[in-house]
């Protein structure tokens, strides 16, 4: 009993606090959804002046200020770009650091200083060595490089938990078997690792598609999202807005859940062959 009470008075503060926690998070996120299905004649406050779709439309149509469509483009291009950059680079990174090499310290910890880095510091910096070199930023270059600077860290730290993890005598027996090294890696690791990859790949892509201070200094002429959408703040006074805000935010949960069913499926088939195999068929 006296378990229980200290139980049921520890239980209330941590109520309140996850509560809170989810106000935070997703009050102001459900206030923009809902000013975004303002009437034609709202604005950019409550209350509401009626409920429409017209905003919506009116994101799709040509703009006196901003590029939605283009900027959208430019950084679901970059993200996915960085996607398959920071898997490939992570995964062949994971394999090498099982086998210990000289400076592999050094190599370590210089490729994850980035994270303790002020972003805008690393921004200012590739841009200012763009110019100095008489080279033009742009989103596909120097913004590439600070976002992959960015993403690789965190891929790097996710494959080399996984790879410490991992059971090398699923390897030896593929070798026993006669498997090539790229045999083993295609048919036994990857197979083994693909959740992790495709987790790697949504930490990727997430963190460059809403990237902000990286991209400030490094995106060129043409803006990725983020940064247009901040511009806009400073020039749109309609819930145009909004109704941007809540495409993008069901465009990011969309990814989410493209990745959760993509983890779903790797695990079903792998049950699956599991199973096949258990049987003998």
């Amino acid at each position: 009993m006296h378990a229980g009470t200290r139980r049921s008075k520890s239980f209330y503060p941590l109520a309140a606090f996850f509560a809170l926690f989810v106000l935070f998070l997703y009050g102001p996120m459900s206030t923009i959804v809902i000013l975004s299905f303002q009437g034609p004649d709202g604005g950019l406050t409550f209350p509401m002046n009626g409920v429409s779709l017209h905003w919506f439309e009116n994101l799709f149509e040509a703009q006196a200020v901003g590029d939605f469509g283009g900027s959208f483009q430019r950084s679901l291009a970059l993200g996915v770009i960085v996607m398959i950059l920071t898997v490939v680079i992570s995964f062949m990174a994971g394999l090498a650091f099982r086998r210990r090499f000289h400076g592999a310290s050094v190599v370590f910890y210089l490729a994850v200083a980035s994270l303790i880095v002020p972003s805008i510091l690393i921004s200012l910096g590739i841009g200012l060595m763009f110019r100095i070199f008489g080279w033009q930023p742009a989103w596909y270059s120097s913004g590439l490089g600070a976002h992959l600077s960015w993403t690789l860290p965190f891929g790097l730290l996710i494959m080399f938990a996984v790879f410490n993890r991992f059971d090398r005598s699923f390897e030896e027996a593929a070798r026993d078997l006669g498997a090539t090294p790229w045999q083993t890696i295609r048919h036994v690791v990857l197979p083994i690792l693909a959740p992790s990859l495709v987790g790697v790949g949504l930490f990727g892509f997430t963190l460059s598609y809403d990237e902000f201070a990286r991209s400030l200094m490094t995106a060129g002429t043409f803006n990725t999202l983020p940064l247009e959408i901040y511009g806009m703040t400073t020039n749109v006074t309609t819930p145009v807005l909004y109704a941007l805000g809540t495409v993008t935010t069901v465009f990011s949960f969309a990814v989410i859940g493209v990745a959760i069913v993509a983890v779903q499926v790797i695990r079903h088939r792998r049950a699956r062959r599991g199973s096949d195999a258990g049987r003998g068929v």
